[in-house]
């Protein structure tokens, strides 16, 4: 049986939620929540969501207060220590100092536990240093388990029934992998340090103990101390400008799983772009981020007359220094994304579509496990090219869809070589680092079988079952046969399912026959100009004398003109650098497509190598690493890899680091 807790103590606070552009905002109260032993945790919202986030409701009224239970499903995690379906969290009051000399977080996290609960709670940590544990403001007693080498450890605390709540005073360690510590010099301001932290997808629990499960979900209050020129952000309510004091407290309302959980601190400005969009970045970056995203408005409004309101508030992004590991990071009201991104013709923005669609597809309704990923990734590339297509139009996004067309097929046929059972929609990563499952996979192949599915039964059905599917399924973690289930139910008849070929794609390897194709009419321009141009080389004419054609290209055009050279000769690859300076470009999508042909090549004219050398010590992004260094080692110049890797590895962050030595079996305990 389910009762209502109290308004005080378990309360939380107001949730705002942005209609579309135009409609009064609606403060709607979060209420506590509940616990039932078996297997659901229920989270007591004190709003009709239902109606308020998803439309039911379409006047300017303000909806009156019911309660509405959400039910997340515990899951049998295999990336994490916690018994939720024993005992849960509900809420997080988090207290941390910034210390920059000693790279340390240090300070307190106290969790409410959920009304009923067990005799024990546990939480996931790794390589923290745990001073003290209270329950309810008395000594408790706790235990940490043996280390896992993925995992790390189980922070085991012994609680009482009548238990209200858990106290955990710690600190982290140098090197802790959520973390990066960058120096003044690694700026771009070159005065003061900077911290962010990345905690997809179980790397939350390096920098704070928590329930570490995409399943599991809280609300959060924090406070963090910092030095007082600088400030800091969360994936929460934010500041826009510094305080005098560098005290800064957040909310977080909505409950949210631990890889969401996110913080950064540096020399960090604030400008808007919308009423509820804006752009935080170094000053030197400020403006020019600014302009790039300045579309971002037009994005929120074509998402959510496609699939709902969005009901975080403000829609925030963070550009981040260049060592960043991904092109960008879902965290709520405030997305940390790569400056490689900030090219200057706004043709990268589909970046930021693909982290405002997170804000349905993982953020409101999330993968059960990592082993579920696609669920997350597949849909939010496909929500991407719909967001891309309703702002720039069809011929736009199917450039984009391409692209990802293009790396589905090169990805997975590599994989199918090696470790074909990589390549299923369905993972199985139990004893594996789930950061190994993020590539063509989940993104590509799933956003290809979720694009079959619209073509197979209309855009109209489709659209349908997606806005169901995101109002049945909010607030709530999904395994893959749970959504199979829905989609059986919902959509596909018997037939529509055999033609689609559904358990090929969920649980089969490779690309199914029946993939779809995207067709971009600028692409086949970008085929016929390249043929010109090669044909132009081959009779000693400069390749620039075809004419204007390229004047107008965008970065997506440019990519796509460069990987579709084969197997370029020598001549033809210094005179397309003389007439285009792609090996000096300062884009970082055009130089890195750039780098896999030369490198095969040998290519040295140009001052080619100098180039490559200072693209990779000052960028950290894994999707422009991986395929660089491996270009490196597979034209037998692993020793120009292992020279500039050694010069660029203390820039990248540990996600980066980890992944290239692997690539590179570079020790560092004994290349040193």
């Amino acid at each position: 049986m389910f009762v209502p807790c109290s308004k005080n103590k378990y309360s939380f606070c107001l949730l705002r939620i942005q209609f579309l552009r135009g409609i009064q905002s609606l403060k709607l109260p979060y209420f506590g929540a509940l616990f039932k032993k078996k297997t659901m945790l229920k989270k007591i919202l004190g709003v009709a969501l239902v109606a308020a986030i998803f439309g039911a409701c379409q006047n300017q009224e303000v909806v009156k207060e019911e309660t509405v239970i959400i039910e997340v499903e515990t899951a049998d995690d295999p990336h994490s220590f916690a018994k939720p379906e024993v005992t849960a969290v509900t809420h997080l009051d988090l207290d941390l100092n910034v210390d920059f000399e000693k790279e340390q977080l240090s300070g307190s996290a106290m969790w409410t536990l959920s009304p009923e609960h067990g005799d024990t709670v546990i939480f996931d940590t790794y390589d923290l240093n745990i001073n003290s544990v209270t329950v309810d403001g008395k000594d408790a007693n706790f235990a940490l388990g043996e280390k896992n080498e993925v995992l790390g450890q189980a922070l085991s605390i012994a609680v009482p029934n009548d238990a209200k709540s858990v106290a955990i005073a710690y600190s982290t360690q140098p090197g802790a992998r959520a973390l990066q510590w960058l120096a003044p010099e690694q700026t771009s301001g070159k005065k003061l340090p900077f911290l962010f932290t990345q905690s997809q997808a179980i790397l939350a629990r390096t920098w704070l103990p928590c329930q570490d499960g995409p399943g599991m979900r809280y609300s959060y209050n924090a406070k963090i101390t910092v030095p007082k020129n600088m400030l800091a952000l969360m994936s929460a309510t934010n500041p826009q400008e510094k305080n005098a004091e560098g005290v800064y407290t957040f909310e977080m309302e909505i409950p949210i799983p631990s890889y969401l959980m996110a913080l950064s601190v540096g020399d960090i400005v604030f400008k808007g772009v919308s009423e509820r969009t804006g752009v935080y970045a170094e000053p030197a970056m400020l403006e020019k981020s600014a302009w790039e995203f300045a579309n971002m408005e037009d994005m929120v409004v074509a998402a959510e007359a496609l699939y709902g309101p969005y009901i975080w508030g403000r829609f925030d992004v963070l550009v981040l220094p260049p060592s960043f590991p991904f092109g960008g990071m879902e965290n709520p009201r405030l997305t940390f994304a790569t400056p490689t991104v900030v090219v200057g013709d706004r043709s990268q923005t589909a970046l930021i579509a693909h982290e405002l669609a997170h804000s349905w597809s993982g953020n409101l309704v999330t993968n059960k496990t990592w082993n579920d990923f696609w669920l997350n990734e597949g849909f939010t590339t496909y929500f991407e090219m719909r967001i891309m297509e309703a702002v720039y139009g069809r011929d736009y996004s199917e450039m984009i869809a391409s692209l990802s067309h293009q790396d589905m097929v090169h990805d997975i046929t590599g994989m199918m070589e090696s470790e074909p059972e990589m390549t299923s929609l369905k993972m199985h990563l139990n004893g594996i680092d789930p950061d190994d499952a993020v590539g063509a996979v989940a993104y590509d192949k799933g956003y290809n079988f979720l694009r079959l599915c619209e073509e197979t039964v209309g855009r109209e059905r489709w659209d349908v079952f997606l806005n169901s599917h995101f109002s049945r399924n909010k607030f709530k973690s999904l395994n893959t046969e749970e959504f199979l289930a829905q989609l059986k139910q919902e959509l596909l008849s018997d037939e529509e399912w055999k033609s689609i070929g559904v358990d090929e794609w969920i649980y089969g390897t490779g690309i199914p026959a029946n993939s779809p194709s995207p067709q971009s009419t600028r692409f086949e321009n970008v085929s016929k100009i390249r043929t010109e141009m090669l044909n132009a080389i081959a009779q000693g004419i400069d390749p620039k004398s075809v004419g204007d054609a390229t004047n107008d290209w965008s970065t997506s055009e440019w990519v796509d003109f460069i990987r579709g050279l084969e197997k370029p000769s020598l001549v033809e690859l210094e005179k397309l650098d003389l007439a285009f300076n792609f090996s000096a470009t300062k884009n970082a999508e055009i130089k890195a497509a750039w780098m896999q042909p030369t490198i095969s090549k040998n290519y040295t004219a140009n001052d080619f190598k100098n180039h490559v050398d200072a693209f990779l010590i000052s960028v950290g992004r894994r999707k422009f690493l991986t395929p660089t260094y491996r270009a490196m080692i597979n034209s037998d110049q692993k020793d120009w890899a292992l020279e500039v890797y050694k010069k660029a590895r203390p820039n990248y962050h540990a996600v980066s680091r980890e992944t290239m030595d692997d690539l590179l079996d570079y020790h560092p305990e004994v290349n040193l």
